[in-house]
């Protein structure tokens, strides 16, 4: 199984590349599809196997492909900055 079946996009899966990264981890092949279709994800992977890539490249994904904000803003989602106090 390789990144590009797992349904990222063409940046994110560039920018995997350019880490030196060619295929999936177990973890990260069953991680990645579940958080790109929006399920709650719990795992368990020892340390080094990918699990923090496993939900942050869809994560990722979700925030570059999202509507702009000024696009939200038209749409009735507003967001407000109060001072420090």
């Amino acid at each position: 199984m390789s990144f590009d079946s797992l349904g990222l996009s063409p940046d994110i899966l560039r920018a995997v590349a350019e880490q030196g990264y060619r295929e999936p981890t177990p973890i990260q092949q069953q991680a990645i599809p579940a958080v790109l279709e929006g399920r709650d994800l719990m795992a368990s992977a020892q340390t080094g196997t990918g699990k923090t890539a496993g939900f942050t490249l869809p994560l990722l994904q979700h925030l570059i492909t999202r509507q702009p904000a000024r696009q939200r803003a038209s749409s009735g989602t507003r967001a407000h900055s109060y001072p420090d106090p």
